[in-house]
């Protein structure tokens, strides 16, 4: 006994030393102060830088969205075309979330991000060539699907820009991961509210910063050359000011010389030997569920975000200008929401009835689009505003909650691949239904939150047993 509490009197006081975990007399002396380590943890590791480099990524992407559509007609392309350019990066998200997920839960948060925003970086980069370099023809294409555009070199480079940054796109699975690491249960739905807040700012700073640069003699290039100085912003600060967070993981019980066993907990850094694939994460207790709300929940969004543009100079004969404004009044909307109201709100009730009571409010907003009069569009903007506020930082607190701690990174990265996947039909297919339906697609996107907020209702019996079993 003398000898065990010998060693526990050596450990040394600072997060960067192995600690041991004695099995024993000694046991819950070391436990106990492995608790304490990880508690001290989470409370000195600030959640605003991980915030600032949301932001600035939000940011670096919204500069280029507001003139994507004239590039892509410029150099060669049409409609259909600007759709798959737009649905290039769920596309190869699709496949790099994952990957990148696992990734964060072996090698570490920090050293993903950073791999993620160089390929943003570099994304742009592309990007930016392409806009330099003539317009020169690879071949006219004649379709019954796509129709008629031509492939240019620029239009080409376009696809590869946002193939490849979707490909490292693993910013936002890593980042609700990371969050996940150094905030307690209490504090997730607050704390996922104050990062979507930081993605909406970006939306509403991104576009009319585009447009101030555009109007310049450099016109559209002047806001990609933001971008990739933004981004490279973003690389810094991930190297300077996020710090990796204090994972844990047990290898494998090993002897004192008195006889009893520890155990090697190695801060920062994980084995690879026990990480799920995507496969392993989608068949988790509850996990599917969680993932499949995820899916209804993009694929009603990415109807809407197809359908709404069209809906709006068609139906009711709005201009660019009224459209970007309704747009930004939306954003602004949802930091107050996810901000301030969230926060009061979270203290007050579960993160499961907050999800319910968001789902539904969302149902009511594509009920009132499809009366298609100014009067109720703009009443749809609080419905949504509201539902979304409530409904999406608690659904990702919630899946971080019911996912173990070591498995972060996969699950999010594999919720991840339900919004791109979701993302990709949704944005292919609301052009198709409008086209077909009118503002009946509004309805389809409210069937999709209506089966989410249906699904959600039952979310409250299992999260109880969830939070027990961890």
């Amino acid at each position: 006994m003398s000898c065990s509490l010998k060693y526990i009197s050596s450990i040394p006081d600072h997060d960067e030393y192995p600690k041991r975990v004695a099995y024993g007399p000694s046991a819950k002396y070391l436990i106990s102060r492995h608790s304490i380590y990880a508690t001290m943890s989470k409370s000195r590791t600030s959640i605003y830088p991980m915030l600032a480099v949301n932001f600035i990524g939000t940011l670096g992407m919204s500069l280029v969205l507001p003139f994507l559509i004239f590039l892509v007609e410029r150099f060669g392309g049409n409609a259909t075309i600007y759709g798959l350019v737009a649905s290039t990066y769920p596309f190869f998200q699709l496949i790099g979330g994952p990957l990148l997920g696992r990734w964060s839960d072996i090698y570490g948060r920090k050293k993903v991000l950073f791999l993620s925003q160089v390929g943003t970086f570099i994304s742009w980069v592309i990007f930016l060539i392409a806009m330099l370099i003539p317009v020169t023809r690879i071949t006219d294409v004649r379709s019954g699907i796509l129709g008629n555009f031509v492939l240019t070199l620029p239009l080409l480079l376009i696809f590869i820009a946002r193939a490849f940054d979707g490909l490292t796109g693993g910013n936002v699975s890593v980042a609700n991961a990371y969050l996940a690491d150094i905030t307690e249960d209490k504090d997730r739905s607050g704390v996922y509210g104050k990062l979507s807040v930081s993605t909406n700012l970006g939306f509403i700073f991104g576009p009319a910063l585009a447009g101030l640069l555009s109007v310049t003699v450099y016109g559209e290039v002047l806001p990609v050359i933001s971008a990739i100085l933004i981004s490279f912003a973003g690389i810094l600060m991930i190297v300077f000011l996020v710090p990796e967070p204090k994972t844990h993981d047990l290898h494998g019980p090993q002897t004192l010389v008195d006889g009893s066993q520890y155990t090697d907990i190695q801060i920062g850094a994980s084995s690879n030997l026990d990480k799920p694939g995507f496969l392993e994460v989608i068949r988790m207790q509850g996990i599917f569920n969680l993932l499949l709300i995820y899916f209804l929940i993009f694929l009603g969004y990415s109807i809407f975000y197809a359908a709404f543009p069209v809906h709006a100079a068609n139906n009711l004969m709005w201009n660019a200008a009224t459209l970007g404004l309704y747009f930004s009044l939306l954003s602004l909307l949802l930091v107050i929401v996810e901000g301030p109201v969230l926060t009061w709100a979270s203290k007050r009730c579960s993160d499961t009835s907050l999800l319910t009571f968001g789902s539904f409010v969302l149902c009511i907003n594509f009920v009132l689009l499809f009366s298609s009069t100014d009067l109720f569009t703009y009443c749809a903007l609080f419905f949504f505003a509201v539902g979304n506020g409530f409904m999406w930082p608690s659904l990702i607190s919630i899946l971080s909650k019911t996912a173990k701690r070591e498995h972060q990174g996969a699950v999010q990265g594999a919720s991840i691949s339900f919004v791109s996947l979701a993302s990709i039909i949704g944005l292919i297919a609301g052009g198709f239904m409008f086209s077909s339906l009118g503002a009946g697609a509004f309805l389809i996107a409210g069937a999709m939150m209506l089966s989410a907020f249906l699904l959600s209702i039952k979310m409250g019996p299992f999260r109880q047993r969830a939070q027990e079993d961890r």
